[in-house]
């Protein structure tokens, strides 16, 4: 009987407190919290001390608002607006006051956003941070119009503004009204954008609903926390809608960064600086057109002239009667496999020796990610650039990653958002073209591969800011050239660039693939052959050795003193030079 009543108390004291789980260990409140990833008891002081991430499976706990900012802000920087606002219950929805009190009085929070500005590494930036204590950080009225005021309060005072998204969506018990909210606060940050002013999103874990579906994934920048879950509608809702389980990994941080809807995921430990470097690249020294004044750092590459700089690197704009001399007996087609020899420099090469700063943004915000297309941001002799690069590999893994430098649909329109992004914020555009072609497969005319590169040319025409692009090993017809509609083109001396490929011109006109190197010289597609065409402006001479540093730094002073030329044209000219550069090209021209 004893044995019975034991058995019986067990029972009700263990379904009452305990998780059934056999091995889930009993954790103290306040000294210890448990990991809900690895279930293990984490002493809470370690995880105060490590950003708030287990210390033993390196899971993410969820960040109080203010430990939040701690994390980012300098310290004793952080000023709060709007603290206290009026909250009502629009509908009348029952017992939502109570609901509300009781939020406020386990958060100390007035809602579940706190907002003000603060400096991250000196950066002055307006600042949310989503509780997701606080009714899980959901949506109502008093959230969108902290929002709201602080966006607008941004935007007078010409601040960048970064949102940490978490929430459920719109919050339930205030119907249309929540709904209203989505509309307002992408409103505000419409004209915050059109002001010229930089939106950064990040996004933690979770982030869903009509949240998602509207200021969360409107960044011009967007960040997100490693393995936050992000979607409009939860997994579960979904898993029962279309009744199949959903892939691993599904609406998790790395599968949107996959699928090209978020620019960088970052590690809790790092975000102070990243948020510091985006703020650093997008708020350095901005003139009233948006181009950075650095007139008086020109000493400090060199203060040569621009013929100095190119006698003295070998950087050469060739005239016709210096070309054969300079090209010596290499033929068109000789000039083809030096522009597609394997250890040849890539686009990568020359952002990370050009631009150490660079951070690499990803997707197009329609589809996916396209590792053919590299882009990104970076300051360059203190000025904010956008680089943008086709990329090839020179392993054949590389070359698989990089789909043989072979751009799919949405490798051109995240060039070209990144491009939109530059003209926002007032920032050059600096492309390296290296592709055999656009790629060509069911799966890019399904998506839209003409439409894609249209739609380049036609925006590019148009960018109100300066656009270099620099051909460094093959220039494969209207592949090449969505990246190529700018206001200089330059090429390196062994690269090529031509409306089709010598094979497919000699398989084509001739029947005959054994005709390559004749098609390569009938097709003029060296650098010599069009730059006495005016089809580039310069030549870019590359050095006989392996040791290329000389290279670079030389031709980073050439790019450096080119925009600094160009800063000083209105948007009116600039953008009737780069007509006139291509319209030059017809009958009676």
């Amino acid at each position: 009987m004893l044995r019975d009543m034991f058995k019986k108390t067990y029972t009700l004291i263990d379904t009452k407190y305990k998780n059934h789980s056999k091995n889930e260990p009993n954790i103290p409140e306040g000294l210890w919290r448990k990991c809900k990833k690895c279930g293990q008891p984490v002493y809470g002081e370690d995880v105060k001390n490590n950003d708030y991430i287990c210390p033993k499976c390196k899971a993410y706990f969820r960040v109080h608002a203010y430990r939040r900012i701690d994390l980012v802000a300098d310290p004793g920087t952080f000023e709060e607006w709007n603290a206290q606002m009026e909250f009502s219950n629009p509908l009348g929805f029952p017992g939502y006051e109570e609901k509300v009190q009781a939020a406020q009085e386990k958060t100390r929070l007035n809602e579940a956003i706190v907002t003000g500005s603060c400096k991250i590494q000196g950066q002055k930036s307006a600042i949310g941070v989503c509780d997701a204590r606080f009714m899980m950080s959901s949506m109502g009225h008093v959230v969108g119009e902290k929002i709201t005021r602080m966006v607008e309060r941004a935007t007078e005072e010409k601040l960048p503004v970064i949102i940490f998204a978490c929430s459920g969506g719109a919050r339930m018990q205030e119907g249309c009204i929540s709904l209203m909210q989505m509309a307002k606060t992408s409103a505000a940050l419409k004209r915050h954008h059109e002001a010229g002013q930089l939106f950064v999103s990040v996004l933690t874990d979770p982030t869903t609903g009509g949240v998602t579906a509207s200021f969360a994934m409107l960044g011009d920048v967007i960040l997100a926390e490693p393995g936050a879950l992000i979607g409009f509608a939860g997994p579960r809702v979904i898993q029962q809608t279309i009744g199949q389980k959903l892939p691993e990994g599904f609406q998790r941080a790395e599968f949107l960064l996959e699928h090209g809807f978020v620019d960088k995921i970052v590690p809790r430990e790092e975000m102070k600086e990243v948020l510091g470097q985006i703020l650093r690249v997008h708020g350095v020294g901005k003139t009233a057109d948006g181009i950075v004044d650095n007139s008086d750092k020109i000493q400090d590459v060199g203060g040569e002239s621009q013929s100095d700089v190119q006698n003295r690197a070998g950087v050469s704009a060739h005239t016709a009667a210096q070309q054969k001399t300079v090209s010596g007996v290499k033929t068109a087609w000789d000039h083809v496999l030096l522009s597609r020899k394997a250890d040849r420099s890539t686009a990568l090469d020359y952002i990370t020796r050009l631009f150490p700063d660079f951070m690499e943004l990803h997707g197009d915000r329609y589809y996916g990610d396209d590792g053919a297309v590299i882009g990104g941001i970076a300051t360059f002799h203190g000025m904010p650039v956008t680089v943008i690069g086709q990329q090839k590999g020179k392993t054949t893994k590389e070359n698989l990653k990089y789909n043989f430098g072979m751009p799919s649909p949405e490798g051109y329109r995240k060039a070209l958002r990144l491009m939109k992004q530059a003209e926002a914020f007032g920032r050059p555009v600096i492309c390296f073209v290296d592709t055999p072609g656009a790629f060509c497969g069911i799966e890019a005319e399904e998506r839209g591969q003409g439409e894609a590169i249209a739609r380049n040319l036609f925006e590019m025409a148009d960018l109100k800011v300066p656009v270099l692009s620099i051909v460094i090993g093959e220039g494969g017809s209207g592949g090449a050239l969505a990246v190529a509609v700018a206001n200089q083109v330059w090429m390196m001396e062994n690269a090529v660039y031509s409306v089709i490929s010598p094979e497919g011109c000699a398989s084509i006109l001739w029947k005959d693939s054994s005709k390559v190197a004749d098609a390569a010289e009938c097709l003029k597609l060296t650098s010599h052959d069009l730059y006495k065409m005016n089809v580039i402006e310069k030549i870019i001479r590359e050095p006989k050795t392996a040791d290329s540093g000389r290279l670079y730094e030389s031709l980073g002073n050439l790019i450096y003193e080119t925009f600094q030329e160009a800063k000083k044209l209105p948007v009116e000219q600039l953008l009737e030079r780069r007509y006139q550069r291509f319209r030059k090209f017809g009958a009676g021209n």
